[in-house]
């Protein structure tokens, strides 16, 4: 038996590493690549994607299990989760906009895009679908998706600061011409991406799951 512990820091590293939804499933690229010219805009919309995915999952889970599934609705899954994050986002907008008005303008039209970031929603259904389920010898519940939730969206804030850093760099680089911009832009993240198939099994041989 596994202990509930390793599993739970199983999730986290896995959300993170292996399975981070920019760099190893192209999943949220949109703010990814427009939000990430600077560390402190990259670490301000991650923190914001991070709040608004782990709420999203505190309320869509219970939405999902105790109201879709109970009653047959589950075809409407998507327009409630979508729902539950647009009234999620509004909150972080507002809050921002009256104490952090610096960042607030720095995120510009990405804050609200927050909305449509397909990560958020991935996050979301992905929680709801693996209830029940085993996962790292523990069976998956509301704590294992507030935790998953969390680990996606450290998961988020690791590939944006990253990325944040690299398109620093190379903003005092040589770069020939032709591929000033996103081209230049697209090969780097393409990179970040390959370099993260490295970690693939790291969870499972650290931590013995």
């Amino acid at each position: 038996m596994i202990s509930p512990v390793i599993s739970l820091l199983a999730i986290v590293l896995s959300s993170i590493l292996t399975e981070n939804y920019v760099l190893a499933q192209s999943i949220g690229i949109c703010p990814f690549l427009g939000v990430s010219k600077k560390t402190g805009t990259a670490v301000g919309m991650s923190l914001a994607v991070t709040f608004v995915m782990t709420m999203a999952v505190a309320v869509t889970w219970p939405i999902q299990h105790f109201v879709l599934e109970k009653f047959g609705l589950e075809y409407l899954q998507t327009i409630v989760f979508i729902l539950v994050i647009a009234a999620l986002v509004q909150l972080v907008e507002a809050i921002l906009k009256k104490y952090v008005p610096a960042l607030y303008r720095a995120l510009g039209v990405y804050l609200p895009l927050i909305t449509t970031n397909c990560a958020v929603l991935a996050v979301t259904v992905l929680c709801a679908g693996r209830t029940g389920t085993v996962i790292y010898g523990n069976t998956y519940g509301f704590g294992s998706a507030l935790v998953n939730a969390l680990g996606s969206g450290a998961g988020y804030m690791v590939a944006m600061v990253l990325f944040s850093g690299v398109r620093q760099k190379m903003e005092n680089s040589d770069v020939p011409e032709f591929l000033k911009g996103m081209p230049i832009t697209l090969i780097a993240a393409s990179i970040l991406a390959l370099s993260f198939l490295g970690f693939g099994g790291m969870v499972e041989n650290l931590l013995g799951v």
